[in-house]
């Protein structure tokens, strides 16, 4: 886990004016508008995010105490136990509306835990709220639905991230997939119809897809 006091460096026990203070210095001489070199441009982007989730952790009292706490909580040593750890914080920095801290702790445990698919999952949902960060979306959903082939409501999620971005042929073929692997879940036929394959379907989503499949080749 980052030091945060480190990185903004400021002592343990610093007042939130002293954090406030040493985050509007570093964000002055680490901001991206500040270099034309593509490649210090984007370290420095890389370091104004590290220096922003540390200022919104340490600046806020709750979130705060919570750091300290797991400072000293014993560090994980595995691989999986540092996906676990990052996947739980980032959830609770999302749940806390800390997006950006909350995305890179997610690209962190998917990192640590590549071949686990509920991390690039959770990771795709979160960047898919942005419409900036909707093609990095697409490729961890791609991801989960890789090392998940058989779950049909993962599936329909890329088929939706997919639609929303007006890529109707790419979604419409994993919302045919998680038709067939789950045709009675109510958000897999509620993608399908976004992607036009249900229109026949009752409110029910069930009967009428039968012969959807029964159509195709």
């Amino acid at each position: 886990m980052a030091d945060f006091y480190e990185l903004l460096g400021v002592r343990r026990d610093a007042d939130a004016g002293a954090v406030r203070q040493a985050y509007l210095r570093l964000a002055r001489e680490q901001h991206p508008d500040r270099f034309t070199d593509p490649a210090e441009k984007a370290r420095a982007q890389e370091q104004f995010k590290q220096i922003t989730s540390a200022f919104n952790t340490l600046a806020n009292e709750q979130s705060r105490r919570q750091y300290d706490a797991e400072l000293e909580r014993p560090r994980p040593t595995s691989p999986a136990e540092l996906a676990q750890l990052a996947y739980a914080r980032g959830m609770e920095r999302l749940e806390a509306r800390d997006f950006e801290a909350g995305v890179e702790l997610l690209r962190a445990a998917a990192a640590h835990a590549p071949n686990e698919a509920r991390y690039h999952a959770a990771l795709g949902r979160a960047l898919a709220k942005s419409p900036s960060s909707a093609r990095e979306a697409v490729q961890s959903f791609e991801a989960a639905v890789r090392l998940s082939p058989r779950s049909g409501p993962l599936q329909a999620e890329l088929a939706s991230v997919l639609v929303r971005q007006g890529l109707k042929v790419r979604a419409r073929k994993y919302a045919e997939e998680a038709l067939r692997l789950a045709p009675q879940d109510p958000s897999v036929v509620r993608v399908a119809a976004e992607c036009g394959l249900a229109e026949a379907a009752p409110a029910t989503g069930v009967s009428g897809l039968k012969d959807l499949f029964r159509r195709k080749p």
